[in-house]
């Protein structure tokens, strides 16, 4: 006989789910990134001003490239999730939500959908701290497994 799972505790609300140690090295290369180059423009006294100019725009792309990869993110509330990957941001109701997915070898977290599509979740993501994103694809599944039968008091639904 098997011991049955322990539901993991439920998150207050709103929680948002994010890799926050990929979005802190891409923040900094990019910031880092643009100092130099700006730094380079600035001091090299052979470069001509569209030369500079052409270091500085290059940096401020690199780090426009970089704070687009550390967008992503998983907010959820009592009304349901906000999805926000690299260009898309989606708004889902707890009712949509059907499965909450991180499989081995998964990139990020997928979304089963009541209409039969998945949603890929990048905002919980295991590359650098799996343990941390196997906790959030648990506690995001205890949510939408609680607020997605209609009675948001933590409870566990029937399906």
């Amino acid at each position: 006989m098997s011991a049955p799972v322990p539901q993991p505790e439920l998150p207050a609300l709103p929680v948002t789910f994010r890799p926050t140690r990929t979005r802190v090295v891409l923040l900094g290369v990019g910031a880092a990134l643009l100092a130099v180059l700006t730094a380079i423009a600035l001091l090299l006294p052979s470069l001509g001003p569209g030369e500079r100019l052409s270091f500085i725009v290059t940096g401020l792309l690199f780090l426009g490239v970089l704070m687009l990869l550390s967008r992503p993110k998983v907010v959820a509330d009592a009304e349901g999730v906000t999805v926000v990957n690299l260009t898309t941001r989606r708004r889902l109701e707890w009712a949509q939500i059907l499965g909450v997915n991180l499989r081995p070898g998964d990139p990020w977290v997928h979304l089963d959908l009541a209409d039969g599509t998945s949603l890929a979740a990048m905002g919980i993501q295991p590359g650098v701290a799996r343990s941390r994103a196997i906790s959030d694809a648990r506690a995001l599944r205890a949510l939408a497994e609680a607020y997605g039968t209609g009675s948001p008091t933590g409870g566990t639904s029937q399906r």
